[in-house]
């Protein structure tokens, strides 16, 4: 692996990051999706890439993929309830699979993983933990012992880039989606307040005291009176 190449495409996923950075309404899945493969292409060995999230009560689901394989390998996680992503991979920034066939860490996972597609060699990077969930980075390769400590320091670096945007674009949809959520209560408040002749904070008080008698989210009950057709004042 020569010095100038990985440079390059480290340069690459940063200006990736900055040009998400610039957009604006980017979709999430659509952000994930390009990281994911500006990740592969910038990682030698690897043919395929994938992001995991997984919980600590066992659930594990694919939030991108570039390919059907990396999907496959988080369901048989998901399956025999142990693999990296539900282990080792909460503590440790980094785990490697040399040989899949060969592995005695997480047996079940390793055999099926092994008997059911054409992956040998996983390497996985931690892209952030909390008390609830982790999210991880992870390359696949058909070939055995096909990252080596170099792949794993470029993986590292790839991984804080793919962190950083993956946390501005939730952050973005967060933030779009709260812009969203004050628009409807806007609406849902004016139509109270007309009806019922109210001021603003009266209105906004009578949207709580629905939310809490149906238990249902105060941004949901405004659009349910917005946007019902048979909404009867």
């Amino acid at each position: 692996m020569t010095a100038s190449r990985p440079s390059g495409l480290i340069r690459e996923v940063a200006e990736l990051v900055q040009t998400l950075q610039r957009q604006q309404n980017t979709d999430i899945d659509t952000v994930l999706a390009e990281l994911t493969q500006s990740a592969v292409s910038a990682m030698p060995g690897a043919q395929y890439a994938g992001i995991t999230i997984a919980s600590r009560n066992g659930k594990v689901r694919t939030a991108s993929a570039t390919d059907r394989y990396p999907a496959l390998l988080d369901e048989i996680q998901q399956r025999y309830e142990q693999g990296p992503c539900l282990s080792a991979a909460w503590e440790h920034p980094v785990i490697r699979i040399n040989n899949m066939a060969l592995e005695n860490r997480w047996p079940a996972y390793c055999q099926a993983a092994a008997r059911e597609t054409p992956i040998r060699s996983v390497m996985s990077f931690q892209l952030f933990a909390n008390n609830h969930d982790m999210g991880a980075l992870n390359f696949y390769a058909k070939q055995p012992h096909a990252f080596d400590d170099e792949a794993a320091e470029l993986g590292l670096i790839l991984a804080t880039h793919t962190a950083v945007a993956w946390n501005m674009a939730r952050r973005d949809e967060q933030f779009r989606s709260a812009l969203a959520s004050r628009d409807i209560i806007g609406q849902a408040k004016g139509m109270i307040m007309e009806r019922f002749k109210i001021n603003a904070v009266q209105a906004f008080e009578l949207l709580k005291r629905l939310s809490q008698s149906l238990n249902t989210p105060l941004a949901a009950v405004a659009r349910q009176l917005v946007e019902s057709e048979y909404y009867s004042w």
